[in-house]
């Protein structure tokens, strides 16, 4: 290990053996109203030009969500150059476009190529998330993402198939794997980012989450039989309601679970979402998008990233400013990766 991160980490313990940790909230500052302007000239100029401008459009999306997420008095930002991102995009369209006319002419070939592309998706998701991690940065600083493609196999491939065909059995265990695969490749700076999530913290999720869809399957089916006008009135009701409330449980869960196992070293992030707070912010968003036929969607990601935003924090042992200080004479002693070349946005497409 080097002297530098050893130096930092040892001072960041000094701070938490003497009690002088700081509990730094995120904060996002954004405005429907505004970031409505820009969703709209988005929308305008990707139709006008037949989808090209969608590269500018993801740029602009997340340059003003970065820059208006604060912690600690400092914004995140957003580097990427919408060129790349328009890149990728036209070699995705190519690529699927070759796909679809092999698979109508040639249905050997297209099966060949979809096992090829099978094969290859690991890779480039890895490729995708070293893009998106690089062009994120906070105090001058960026993230990094350095994975095997043996690591995204097994993370994306090999684990999901296994939860599927124990009928669900190991998904907890997929689950798991798969936040560990992302998050302990990442990196701020030189600083990796640990997990320490266990199974059972995503197996008790899941059977709580089961346990809300199968109550609501019997009880709509029960009202059904009833035969009755009230039973039959109420049936897609409760439907709706119970499948709504498992999918809000399961993603304000999962996130809690993701972000309260995850450290950076000496630091540690934390979230303490709410099911009854994020399901009025949802079921609000979802039902002013509807009656205003979209338009409410921009005001619904602002309202959404806000109470993610207060829900999250970032336990600091220390100060940022110096730690952030130490991993820029960290980076900068190591030099730059010269990998950008071979990054792209697959997320994007």
């Amino acid at each position: 290990m080097s002297e530098g991160m050893t130096g930092t980490m040892g001072d960041s313990g000094d701070a938490i053996a003497s009690g002088e940790t700081r509990e730094l909230p995120f904060e996002f500052r954004g405005d429907g109203a505004e970031y409505f302007k820009i969703w709209i000239v988005n929308i305008l100029l990707t139709i006008v030009t037949l989808g090209i401008y969608s590269a500018w459009a993801k740029v602009r999306n997340n340059r003003y969500f970065y820059s208006n997420l604060y912690l600690d008095g400092e914004s995140f930002r957003y580097l990427a150059d919408p060129i790349t991102i328009l890149k990728s995009r036209i070699i995705a369209v190519v690529v699927f476009a070759a796909f679809i006319v092999l698979s109508e002419l040639f249905p050997v070939a297209g099966l060949v190529l979809a096992l090829a592309l099978m094969a290859i998706t690991p890779l480039l998701v890895v490729r995708s998330l070293a893009f998106n991690h690089r062009m994120s940065a906070y105090r001058n600083i960026q993230f990094r993402f350095d994975a095997s493609y043996g690591e995204a196999v097994m993370a994306l491939l090999v684990w999901p198939i296994l939860g599927m065909l124990t009928a669900g059995i190991l998904y907890p265990y997929a689950i798991l794997k798969s936040s560990e695969f992302i998050v302990r490749n990442s990196s701020y700076g030189t600083a990796a980012f640990d997990f320490d999530a266990e199974t059972w913290d995503y197996g008790r999720i899941v059977l709580i989450f089961l346990g809300v869809l199968i109550a609501t399957f019997f009880l709509t089916v029960g009202l059904t039989l009833l035969g009755t006008g009230v039973g039959s009135a109420l049936s897609p009701i409760i439907a709706l309601s119970g499948y709504v409330l498992a999918g809000v449980y399961l993603t304000v869960m999962l996130t809690n679970v993701y972000y309260n196992s995850t450290s950076l070293q000496a630091h540690e992030l934390a979230a303490n979402l709410e099911v009854p707070g994020y399901l009025k912010v949802f079921v609000v968003n979802v039902i002013l998008t509807v009656i205003t036929l979209g338009l409410f969607l921009p005001f619904a990601k602002v309202r959404m990233a806000k109470y993610r935003a207060d829900h999250t924090q970032f336990i600091a042992a220390g100060s940022l400013e110096e730690f952030a200080a130490a991993e820029k004479e960290q980076v900068g002693a190591l030099g730059e990766e010269l990998g950008e070349v071979f990054d792209f946005d697959v997320g994007a497409i």
